[in-house]
């Protein structure tokens, strides 16, 4: 009786485990409308399948930057009206390997905030609409103005993907107050700027007319952001200015200064996070929002 309550249990874990798997690992060709697009378009061209070897026979001037971000794969496809041949639609999907990165490249292209209303987070104009979900990037492209049928074929996407991953928790902890909306950015290395400070996001706040940015720099542990933060003092002494002046009650693990290209700038320690604020004008604005945004990190 235990053996067959053992077996059964066996089996049992295994489905549950294959179907998992399966669900997961969603074929990108699949992910192409075919039969449910509309009635007076027709699909021309592809799909087409890239990978890391041949990204840059497809888009040569921007696959550097995919693949600092974790390309993994990505398919290609072209739509044609039937009333007009040079009306055109092009479709990318790319397999960014997770939800992070995904959003690291949705960030990078995004230039202002454009919502469309598909996806995790979108952006649509008169030519263009790309968003992200799960670990999928997609970029659509008309060759005439047409963001309604834009919107159609992204909708159409997005509800074939499967993929249940949150947005990256770090997006929330950027306070709302002053933020430029659209504008939170996730760097796979150089944040700021720096290679020290190595990945991590940036967000664009409003101080009167002058902008100023809130950081959090990503680390493996405490150690490497403490250290970290040893690199940026020792950066901005022979660059630009330390000051000794007290700050926040934070203890030691933080730095005041100004740096040559983002003005000034706290810095501080959270655990494995750096936090900073940097280009701001008013002493009590820039401590303030660093304070707040403390408050969000986990």
């Amino acid at each position: 009786m235990n053996n067959k309550i053992a077996i059964t249990l066996s089996v049992f874990v295994l489905i549950v485990t294959c179907w998992g798997v399966s669900s997961a690992a969603t074929p990108l060709d699949s992910l192409i409308p075919r039969r449910d697009i509309p009635k007076e378009w027709t699909l021309i061209q592809g799909p087409q399948t890239y990978n890391k070897k041949t990204l840059f026979e497809h888009i040569n001037g921007q696959a550097e930057l995919f693949l600092k971000y974790g390309f993994q794969k990505s398919i290609f496809a072209i739509y044609q009206s039937k009333k007009s041949r040079e009306n055109q639609i092009e479709i990318d999907i790319y397999d960014m390997g997770n939800v992070l990165q995904a959003f690291g490249v949705f960030s990078r292209f995004r230039n202002e905030d454009r919502p469309g209303g598909f996806g995790l987070d979108s952006y649509l104009d008169d030519h263009s609409a790309f968003f992200y979900k799960g670990k999928y990037f997609v970029m659509v492209y008309a060759t005439e103005s047409n963001p309604d049928l834009m919107s159609q074929f992204s909708k159409l996407i997005a509800l074939k993907i499967s993929d249940p991953s949150p947005p990256p928790k770090e997006i929330s902890y950027f306070p709302r107050n002053g933020l430029k909306p659209g504008s939170i950015q996730y760097f796979s290395e150089g944040l700021l700027g720096h290679q020290f400070l190595k990945r991590g996001f940036q967000g664009s706040y409003t101080e009167g007319e002058k902008e100023f940015y809130l950081f959090l720099a990503i680390f493996k542990n405490s150690q490497e952001a403490m250290n970290a933060l040893k690199f940026y003092k020792d950066d901005l002494s022979k660059k630009g200015k330390v000051s000794s002046e007290s700050l926040i009650q934070v203890g030691n693990s933080a730095l005041k200064g100004e740096d040559p290209y983002q003005g000034k700038v706290i810095v501080l320690q959270k655990g494995f996070y750096l936090l900073g604020v940097a280009g701001f004008e008013k002493e009590e604005g820039g401590e303030n929002s660093l304070a707040e945004f403390m408050k969000n990190v986990k």
